[in-house]
């Protein structure tokens, strides 16, 4: 790294905004990049703001969010904003919805994302919402609570899964390992993406326009797609009122995605028969929401995609488009048009 730092540099070392944790981190691996530490509530004066040349906004920084900024990343999205001569920032996200990527955006700003880091385990965590529906585990778990011996019988059995048919949206790195995952059950899998090109394992794929013919043969609906102007209130009371009764809802993607107090109607009413939930339109999901005590409902509190190796993989992506930038090399994982901005 450093020979080509000096190839492309004229031997002055980028100068990267990054967290103390990173800051630590690269220094004990030697990272050849010269550092400025972006504290909570710490303020960096002007000529030191006009030095940095790239950013890296890390899992650490987001430590507290839900709800609202924490201090370390509201501290950071400050010193993005006056940091005039900002060329480039990676996000530790694989979503690019925030509102300050949109004014990076609009300011000339490469943004990067780390799309794909967390896609095997939050296709686990969509598994294991469809496993956990499929069989009546929240049934399981209310009658252990109650000391109850209940074995299911009659209606409440579950149904066979076998030849059931899935829509997944979205095709990216999370929906196509998701559709990969249930092909293991025998499900018959509908794809639905911008693009509807053809995705393995798919016996069908639909663009987002065409959704609605595909939702009448839903035995569960699966969302894993990012929060755009398209996808933004996709699944409203018409789209769920497509879906057959009893149907299953697993969002994987934003919350914004979904019209929740539709998603809420459709759930009381017993049409759908259950969902598990990862994402809501505000977090945390407040505590009065019927959502928390719906029967055959899962929520996960936005930790589907949460893993021991998730921020390693995230900094080795960081690291591999440095490498790329400095080169003048494609870099990937760049947003190339500014998305929506998150609920």
């Amino acid at each position: 790294m450093q020979d080509l730092l000096n190839t492309n540099h004229k031997g002055k070392l980028p100068i990267a905004l990054v967290s103390p944790a990173v800051r630590d981190e690269f220094s004990a691996r030697a990272v050849a990049l010269d550092m400025i530490v972006s504290s909570p509530g710490v303020p960096l004066d002007p000529q030191t703001l006009r030095r940095i040349d790239l950013a890296f906004l890390s899992t650490d920084l987001m430590f507290g969010s839900s709800g609202g900024l924490a201090p370390g990343l509201s501290t950071f999205c400050d010193h993005l904003r006056d940091a005039v001569n900002l060329r480039w920032l990676h996000v530790r996200s694989a979503g690019a919805d925030r509102p300050i990527l949109l004014e990076l955006l609009a300011r000339g700003v490469r943004v990067t994302t780390s799309s794909g880091a967390n896609a095997p385990e939050v296709s686990q965590s969509a598994l294991a919402g469809f496993l956990a529906l499929a069989r009546g585990v929240p049934d399981w778990v209310h009658a252990q609570r109650r000391h109850e011996w209940s074995p299911q019988d009659g209606k409440a059995l579950p149904c066979d899964i076998v030849g059931n048919t899935a829509i997944v949206v979205g095709m990216g790195p999370i929906g196509r390992e998701i559709a990969r995952l249930l092909q293991a059950f025998r499900l018959s899998i509908i794809g639905v993406t911008r693009s509807a090109a053809p995705v393995p394992g798919c016996v069908e794929v639909l663009p987002y326009a065409r959704l609605e013919e595909a939702l009448p043969r839903a035995d569960w609906l699966i969302l894993a797609c990012p929060l755009t102007p398209e996808t933004r209130g996709m699944i409203d009371a018409a789209r769920l009122a497509m879906l057959p009764a009893g149907a299953r809802i697993i969002n994987v993607a934003r919350g914004a995605v979904v019209v929740e107090a539709d998603l809420v109607h459709a759930l009381q009413s017993g049409r759908l028969g259950g969902a598990y939930l990862d994402v809501f339109e505000n977090e945390p999901l407040a505590p009065d929401s019927p959502l928390w005590d719906m029967p055959g409902t899962l929520i996960s509190s936005h930790r589907a995609g949460h893993s021991t190796g998730v921020d390693a993989r995230i900094m080795e992506m960081f690291l591999d488009n440095l490498l790329r930038w400095l080169g003048d090399a494609e870099l990937k994982n760049e947003v190339l048009a500014a998305p929506a901005q998150v609920a």
